[in-house]
């Protein structure tokens, strides 16, 4: 599981940044302040989601918990949820999407909170000798 969170709070955090970047560079243009404001919003949100992710990969690999995997499933679809429906509202102003929106951002919450669940109730690993076991 940690592996996984990890890896996705990485590819987040370097996607975070690309688009960030290329909004600034590219979109800043051409979109009206309105939509440049929604998508590096985004694009924020999915940079600080990011970091959550790999907390959540480093505390998997210390911490027994089950919340642990459940704020990783919360923060993973609130952020496809809440990130993705403004990326595209800020691109194609498609606003039937943004009631997505606040559905992503309950899920990045319950994600939170799993988290400190997790970190309230989590008994810690047992320590492993070098072979593993």
């Amino acid at each position: 599981m940690s592996r996984r969170l990890l890896t996705l709070g990485a590819a987040n955090g370097l996607l975070s940044v690309l688009l960030g970047a290329f909004g600034a560079h590219v979109l800043r243009a051409r979109l009206d302040l309105y939509h440049y404001e929604v998508y590096q919003t985004a694009a924020h949100y999915q940079g600080l989601h990011a970091l959550a992710l790999l907390a959540t990969g480093l505390l998997a690999l210390h911490l027994d918990s089950r919340w642990l995997g459940r704020a990783g499933w919360f923060f993973s679809t609130g952020l496809l949820l809440f990130c993705g429906s403004l990326y595209l509202l800020a691109l194609f102003s498609a606003h039937p999407l943004g009631l997505i929106t606040p559905l992503g951002g309950l899920l990045l919450l319950a994600g939170w909170g799993a988290l400190l669940g997790a970190v309230r109730g989590g008994a810690p690993r047992q320590a492993r000798d070098a072979t593993g076991e």
